[in-house]
């Protein structure tokens, strides 16, 4: 795939700690020049960007990022601030200590909290598969199935490892009908990205092809 062909599919991504809003503002303005799907920004910044789009962009966050383990309430509490802030679409991060503990009730009845946080907003599942098995990862496809949210998500980018073809593959299989896929951490190229797509992603988390499309 061309790379203009790529990016409708990009949530155009910022998640570095030390991000100021200058960089969250030029984020957001060749996030509209290339037309990505939304632009990826830390919650603080998600009032100050959904009123600087309007209705140009929909903006994404991330809770409970990037490691999963803070209680169901807060991440259920973040999740409706930053909806109510103007969120459309909000990555969450499972609690990876319970997948490998087996706790995968408890994972379910987490994701199904936050879905009813986030209301009519998109609910994208992050479960960091670098730090998965096999057998982990296909669980946690049917607790994302089964708790309704709207994606399953491979990674953080914060962590061992990013997206991988396998892992798209995997998913596409196991996932219910109506969870998509995001392949994120690590796809760099257009090559990268189309790989992902045609593994079976329906989007693409990244802050390096709008950067390519820039330079061309």
């Amino acid at each position: 795939m061309e790379l203009r062909e790529i990016l409708p599919y990009v949530d155009h991504t910022e998640l570095n700690p030390a991000a100021t809003w200058e960089a969250i503002r030029t984020l957001c303005d060749d996030a509209v020049t290339y037309g990505t799907a939304t632009v990826c920004i830390p919650p603080c910044y998600v009032r100050r960007a959904a009123n600087y789009l309007g209705d140009r962009l929909p903006v994404c966050t991330v809770i409970g990022f990037p490691h999963g383990n803070s209680p169901t309430a807060a991440k259920a509490y973040e999740a409706a601030q930053v909806v109510a802030a103007g969120a459309a679409e909000v990555d969450m991060v499972v609690n990876i200590g319970w997948v490998k503990d087996g706790l995968f009730d408890a994972v379910t009845d987490e994701i199904r909290i936050v879905k009813q946080a986030v209301g009519k907003a998109v609910l994208k599942v992050i479960i960091e598969a670098c730090l998965l098995t096999e057998e982990e990862k296909i669980a946690l496809c049917r607790c994302v199935t089964e708790a309704g949210a709207d994606f399953i998500k491979t990674s953080t980018g914060f962590s061992t490892g990013g997206a991988t073809v396998e892992d798209i593959r995997l998913f596409a299989v196991h996932v219910g009908k109506n969870v998509k896929i995001k392949a994120a951490g690590g796809i760099r190229t257009p090559e990268a990205a189309t790989a992902m797509l045609e593994a079976g992603a329906h989007r693409i988390g990244a802050s390096a092809l709008v950067k390519l499309a820039k330079e061309q």
